[in-house]
């Protein structure tokens, strides 16, 4: 007598089961990786006590204002203009390997040009990282500039993944039909890639920005005790947002995954229980 033949389903967690090893898992984290959590702690509380900076007074607006006025913008675009223009006079007459006499009269002209230049922006520069120093790198002068910087680089790291992905997901394709891959695999494929590129370009972003923050809180002179304690908060609230959005993604991937997956097993369990259902009914009347 032939049995009915019951396939064997996997059994998945539940979703408040994969909660608690989620949570489980992140407090295991934090407490032996004690210096990464500390950081992430410390820039959520830096990002909601310094929020959009202190408001500059009115005295310290009209300092500001006064000293960025004395900046000569025409200066540096006449200056910055003949450079140009001296530029490319020099170029226009050098060689693939030598340089006449001209050439060499013009090179002289492109390198007082050039010099000229520099000596006006370092001026500007100067100037501007007096009036800097009225507002204060925690004002919201220096906190929004910042954030510009922030944000520009946070921006290039999510067009690098994008492009990164499109290009993947272009070849991932022509070798999919080539191995002829069935969807499934094909979408789980491009979703680790687009996973890896989004961590390897917003990482990269964060070391950027982090690169170039003590130069913009440098220009704001403040003394060296507020100039650590700013350099620290701001990177470590960078730092908090990017594992923040990382940590966002990562996790609503992994829930897709995991939803479909259920789905899978629900559909599983009732062509399983339909099947035998449909072999008691015939063994049933067989016997009848």
């Amino acid at each position: 007598m032939n049995r009915p033949q019951h396939q064997q389903v996997a059994t998945l967690p539940s979703f408040s089961s994969v909660g608690g090893i989620v949570v489980r898992g992140m407090g295991n984290f934090a407490k032996k990786h004690k210096v990464i959590s500390g950081s992430y702690i410390l820039g959520i509380l830096f990002i909601l006590l310094v929020g959009s900076g202190t408001k500059l007074s009115v005295d310290q607006a009209k300092r500001y204002d006064s000293i960025m006025n004395t900046i000569d913008i025409q200066a540096e675009y006449e200056a910055s203009h003949r450079y140009a223009e001296a530029l490319h006079t020099y170029r226009a007459t050098k060689g693939w390997f030598s340089c006449d006499s001209l050439c060499q009269r013009n090179k002289q002209r492109m390198e007082r040009s050039e010099a000229i230049l520099q000596d006006v922006r370092r001026e500007g520069y100067a100037r501007m990282s007096d009036a800097k120093s009225v507002a204060g790198v925690f004002s919201e002068v220096g906190v929004d500039e910042v954030k510009d910087s922030f944000w520009g680089n946070f921006g290039a790291g999510k067009q690098f993944a994008k492009r990164q992905s499109m290009w993947d997901a272009l070849f991932m394709g022509m070798r999919s039909m080539k191995r002829d891959e069935s969807m499934i695999e094909y979408m789980l494929q491009m979703l680790m890639n687009l996973l890896i590129n989004f961590s390897i370009g917003l990482i990269g972003a964060l070391v950027v920005f982090v690169f170039g923050l003590w130069s913009i809180i440098k220009s704001y002179q403040p003394n060296p005790l507020t100039a650590v304690l700013f350099f620290i908060g701001a990177s470590s609230a960078a730092f908090a947002f990017v594992s923040t959005y990382l940590f966002a993604m990562f996790g609503a991937a992994a829930g897709g995954v995991y939803g479909l997956a259920k789905v899978a097993e629900s559909n599983a369990r009732l062509q399983n229980g339909g099947g035998g259902r449909r072999q008691n009914v015939q063994n049933h009347a067989h016997h009848s």
